[in-house]
């Protein structure tokens, strides 16, 4: 071998290196993001009985988070276009990590509602950050798609760990470790992308930000998951959640004019011209709209009906979280060899058949193992459509514009979890007013059981936006 080829193969060597490196605290960045999903649900009861909150005010620990996280991902996904994908991946976990350290120190129900506030902004920034950074680093086709099959099952392996970490923690330390916990893991994440995440390219044109279009559309956005993740709370009539509704109709309206007329605009409404991603985000809103509202139903399952402790609910989710990361890993297989419409087909399939096998496991008198092949069925259903839709998000789109598309792809995976969770909550809880004892465990057993009907009926459904993708193999 010459010395050239070997100066050639060496410099490979160390790109990939480097690669492997960045995709490795990627997948870290998404396992923190996951986690905190499952982490703060378990310590809940310990946080409210600390700090005085009321039964009305304890939802809004979880609420403040949802709501602004929800809101804030489009800006934040433009933010790591026009700012820069690292800075903005550094700038989020150093908010994530302030914020989590405010929620540990926090000595009112104020404080820690704030801090969970900040804490979803910085988890808007975050995600898109992290997926914009992915889409960047790896070229589209076989290695993108490995990227996200392992970015993927860091996510579902965060579920479970929150679960299992929450409980530990809070039996251990008290409720404040659940978030210092995060200090810690954002600390060490900002410290290593230093070292392994490329510098943003240098940008040879002047790009504007659109501070109208920017306001108006987090302002509309955070109005509308508001609306719907309060409307059960609050009542669907109720003055506030029908004045969200009413003035997020006149932002979103007035963002889709002001972006029409901008020269340089938050969201380039040409982007709604890319099939992929166009079918890509009614994709990932379909998919929260039902995968994603298993684990509600699940967790209170396995804690209201068959009485499991925080502890042995986080160890009943390791079969789902297992099988949800496999299903990502087969799901990169099948993009590569087959195409992305066959790899979406596949996973709904699969995942609409494991959520109907759910139904006869979820008996007020079932054990366990009687839910366990629906779990791992569904679960690997998951992870298929889940690495499937974002290779459809991503596809077509250029490298500048990465982050806005990852942000409206992540917006409306926001918004249908906050719809699917409304619409199946209220058809799964609208017989167990004024029951106790055995007959409310019947009836909460029951309401799971038809929510788990209707989500596998609106997998099928989500079949139909599968189809429409053009069926060429990612790559080619």
């Amino acid at each position: 071998m010459s010395t050239s080829d070997q100066a050639k193969l060496a410099e490979a060597t160390g790109t990939r290196t480097k690669r492997g490196g960045a995709l490795a605290l990627l997948a870290f960045a998404q396992l923190i993001y996951s986690l905190d999903i499952n982490i703060v649900f378990v310590a809940l009861p310990k946080i409210g009985a600390g700090l005085g909150f009321s039964g009305q005010t304890l939802q809004w620990v979880v609420s403040a988070y949802m709501v602004l996280c929800g809101g804030f991902l489009l800006f934040g996904g433009r933010a790591a276009d026009l700012i820069g994908q690292r800075r903005m991946f550094i700038c989020a976990l150093c908010l994530y990590a302030l914020s989590s350290l405010a929620g540990g120190l926090a000595w009112s129900p104020e404080v820690i509602v704030l801090a969970r506030a900040v804490q979803g902004v910085g988890a808007a920034f975050l995600f898109p950050a992290t997926l914009s950074l992915l889409n960047r680093l790896f070229a589209e086709g076989p290695e993108r798609n490995r990227a996200l099959a392992v970015w993927g099952g860091a996510g579902a392996s965060g579920l479970t760990i929150g679960a299992l970490a929450g409980g530990f923690l809070t039996a251990a330390w008290g409720w404040p470790a659940v978030f210092y916990v995060n200090v810690v893991l954002a600390s060490i994440a900002i410290l290593a992308a230093f070292f392994v995440i490329p510098r943003d390219p240098k940008r040879h044109e002047r790009r504007s930000f659109d501070l109208p279009g920017a306001l108006t559309a987090t302002v509309g956005a955070t109005l509308s998951v508001f609306a719907l993740v309060q409307g059960p709370e609050f009542g669907w009539g109720s003055a506030p959640v029908l004045w969200a509704v009413a003035l997020s109709v006149i932002f979103l309206f007035s963002f889709v004019v002001i972006e029409a007329r901008s020269s340089d605009p938050q969201m380039p409404l040409r982007l709604f011209r890319n099939r992929s991603l166009v079918i890509g985000m009614t994709i990932t809103f379909l998919y929260m709209g039902t995968f994603g509202a298993l684990p509600y139903f699940l967790t209170v399952l396995f804690q209201d009906v068959h009485g499991f402790t925080a502890l042995q609910t986080g160890f009943a989710f390791l079969i789902p979280s297992i099988a949800i990361a496999a299903g990502t890993q087969i799901g990169e297989r099948l993009a590569t060899r087959l195409s992305t419409p066959t790899t979406l087909i596949s996973g709904m399939v699969v995942g609409a058949a494991g959520t109907a096998l759910l139904v006869p496991g979820a008996g007020a008198d079932s054990s366990y193992l009687a839910i366990v092949p629906g779990l791992i069925v569904s679960g690997i259903g998951q992870g298929i459509v889940w690495t499937g839709m974002w290779i459809a998000a991503a596809s077509g789109v250029h490298h500048d514009e990465q982050g806005v598309a990852s942000g409206m792809a992540s917006t409306t995976l926001s918004v249908g979890n906050a719809i699917g969770l409304a619409v199946l909550i209220a058809v799964a809880d609208r017989h167990v007013a004024g029951m106790t004892g055995q007959a409310l465990r019947i009836a909460i057993a029951e309401g799971a059981q038809l929510a788990f009907w209707i989500a596998a009926f609106g997998i099928v459904v989500s079949l139909l936006a599968a189809l429409c993708l053009r069926g060429r193999r990612v790559g080619e």
